[in-house]
């Protein structure tokens, strides 16, 4: 008994302090009288780059040489690329440019106002990489910005998978490697599917008919 009292004393004295909890601060963009300006929000200090905000790679944020598009990735196309490319353009582009790319999207069928151009025409296919770069970022016309939506490296994913796209509609026989037949042989399925599931194909080494083993 006789530790307790004190203990609670102590104890009950220490608990009376609030300074963590009451701290001189400002309220955000509230009134302050410390600042010539009155603003508590202070502008960054100059130079002050953000984290993940150093785009020193000017090339590859802007897909522009100085005030014109460039016609070079800023990296190897790879099929991993091209499958990532495919993957966000069926996504963001597909509804209105369709997976064609001949703008004959499904947006475009249900009435929009305007018919995307088909990147299959000649200005298209001479564009520059870096134009359509530019486009997924900046907009064009009364297309929107795609730039808070799909992040730089993916937007040149899908600029290689474009320019896949207006190869493949474009393709000679010269273009065919040696040994591909023309047209591709159909795979040979294992289950046809139902439209609920999805087909199964057989492997590659069971997909020759027997005579040709």
């Amino acid at each position: 008994m006789k530790l307790f009292f004190p203990l609670l004393a102590i104890t009950l004295t220490t608990a009376c302090r609030i300074d963590m909890h009451v701290q001189p601060r400002q309220n955000p963009l509230s009134r302050s009288d410390f600042f010539p300006d009155q603003r508590s929000e202070r502008p960054p200090v100059d130079g002050t780059v953000a984290r993940g905000q150093l785009h020193e790679d000017t090339y590859f944020y802007t897909g522009k040489t100085g005030n014109n598009p460039g016609d070079v990735m800023p990296f190897p196309v790879t099929k991993e690329v091209l499958e990532r490319g495919r993957e966000r353009f069926n996504i963001f582009c597909a509804p209105c440019h369709s997976r064609l790319g001949d703008g004959n999207g499904f947006v475009p069928s249900r009435g929009f106002s305007r018919k995307p151009p088909s990147f299959h025409i000649a200005r298209l296919q001479k564009a520059p990489l870096g134009y359509f770069f530019d486009i997924i970022t900046e907009g064009f016309g009364i297309m929107p910005d795609y730039a808070s939506q799909i992040p730089p490296q993916d937007r040149w994913d899908i600029v290689a998978y474009v320019r896949a796209l207006q190869l493949s509609q474009n393709a000679t026989m010269a273009d065919v490697p040696p040994g591909q037949k023309i047209p591709s042989e159909p795979p040979n399925f294992r289950e046809p599917g139902t439209g609920a599931t999805l087909p199964a194909l057989l492997p590659e080494s069971n997909s020759k008919p027997e005579g040709e083993k």
